[in-house]
């Protein structure tokens, strides 16, 4: 497998490594605007050779594009003015958006459109792992847009990967992402700025943090370069989630309010119901 490897960071970097653990990749050509990414990840083995993109294209066959999902909408229909015979799949947390910038491009059907559900909140070469993915969830979204050769190469990629396949279309994704894997973000970032506004004493929050406010507040710790570009392109379904957080929230706030212990216990047995799902 000869790849293009557009975006040199934790996930790109983590897909890299965990196929040349299992021997399945000969080349990887890295395409990176950040000079210091580029450098780590040839340090690290990520990369073989730092590349403008028409050089990467030149010497491989699978582009995987592993940018912020702005710049992923941005780059992609000059990308694929420049393929030929390759295979082209980004690995960007929202999907509808960038399938609506692929649907008329004459190379549309080279192009598919992809989510692995695994991250962490780091960001850059060093932080790729070559034990990431197992057991997560690929979502392939509008498969039957894509040939059949460039879906069958991207299915087999994951299954690689050890992660199952998933296939939804496009505007579901985005629709449920929101849910279980944005308003998280949002949640944990919004808690680590309510503890930062009301604790003025570094040292107290380090001292007494418990384990479940650290991870709590883990993705807190998320770049801003990738969230905030998340949070624009799925707006509604954002919006739509927070609205009935803040709902949820109220309730919590109005049993303190009214000394109504019974209710929060019930809301508090129903968020149990989790543990169901999640085991």
């Amino acid at each position: 497998m000869k790849i293009c490897l557009i975006g040199t960071g934790l996930i790109g970097g983590s897909i890299v490594l965990k196929l040349r653990d299992k021997g399945l990749v000969s080349y990887v050509a890295g395409v990176d605007k950040n000079n210091k990414n580029l450098q780590d990840a040839l340090s690290i083995g990520i990369i073989d050779d730092a590349c403008t993109l028409s050089e990467a294209l030149d010497k491989t066959d699978l582009v995987i594009l592993a940018i912020p999902v702005d710049a992923a909408l941005a780059l992609l229909p000059s990308l694929m003015n420049q393929i030929t015979h390759h295979v082209v799949m980004d690995v960007g947390s929202t999907k509808a958006a960038i399938c609506r910038a692929a649907d008329n491009h004459p190379f549309r059907k080279r192009f598919v459109a992809t989510h692995p559900m695994w991250g962490t909140e780091f960001n850059g070469p060093k932080a790729a792992r070559s034990d990431s993915f197992t057991g997560k969830a690929a979502v392939i979204c509008d498969k039957d847009g894509s040939d059949p050769d460039a879906l069958d190469a991207v299915e087999n990629l994951y299954r690689n990967l050890d992660m199952h396949i998933v296939y939804m279309q496009p505007e579901a994704h985005d629709l449920h992402t929101a849910y279980v894997s944005h308003v998280s973000h949002i949640t944990s970032f919004a808690l680590a700025n309510t503890v930062l506004e009301k604790e003025k004493e570094d040292d107290k929050i380090f001292e007494l943090a418990s384990a479940g406010f650290e991870s709590t507040v883990r993705l807190a710790k998320s770049n801003p370069e990738m969230w905030v570009p998340i949070f624009r392109q799925n707006k509604e379904n954002v919006l739509d989630v927070l609205n009935e957080h803040i709902s949820q929230l109220r309730k919590f706030k109005a049993c303190l309010e009214k000394d109504n212990y019974e209710y929060l216990e019930e809301l508090i047995t129903q968020a149990n119901r989790i543990n169901q799902i999640l085991k």
